[in-house]
């Protein structure tokens, strides 16, 4: 094989250096500076893709810091309604049972003093039958007819 052969070397390694000064002069003139610059490019875009990221990432965390802030306070508003609906009506209900109170002492107060005249008028009636069933026996004991005014006085005799 004549590559190999040791007389074929020198020009060959001529040939070699010029083509790799000429590749080397093309690469780093030309392809190189265009791999420099889509490189760069790239860099760019991708740092400020990153910048914008962070301004986005950090706008919202503003946002929900903000929208935190505000449920917490919605929070506290509906905890503070809350309280309050159930302290009226609480104060509603002891209203009411205050109310229903009264009116209950006024009926039981008007139904004692109906029994108290039922009773008082029964009691009466009470007296009056005693004393007519007391002359009823002495006349069924006796043989004798009583009055209503003689049992009435032997009944104030006997009470008193």
């Amino acid at each position: 094989m004549p590559q190999f052969e040791f007389a074929n070397w020198p020009g060959q390694m001529f040939w070699v250096l010029i083509t790799f000064a000429v590749v080397y002069a093309v690469l780093s003139r030309v392809y190189i500076p265009r791999m420099r610059h889509g490189i760069d490019a790239r860099r760019e875009r991708i740092g400020a893709a990153m910048a914008e990221a962070r301004r986005l990432r950090d706008e919202a965390e503003a946002q929900a810091e903000v929208a935190r802030a505000q449920m917490a306070q919605a929070r506290a508003e509906a905890q503070r309604t809350s309280a309050e609906a159930k302290a009226k009506a609480a104060q509603e209900a002891v209203r009411r049972q205050a109310a229903l109170q009264a009116d209950l002492d006024a009926k039981l107060s008007e139904a004692e003093k109906r029994i108290r005249a039922s009773r008082d008028q029964a009691m009466g009636n009470v007296r009056g039958i005693a004393v007519d069933t007391a002359a009823a026996i002495a006349e069924k004991l006796s043989g004798v007819a009583v009055s209503h005014a003689e049992a009435e006085r032997a009944a104030e005799l006997v009470k008193g």
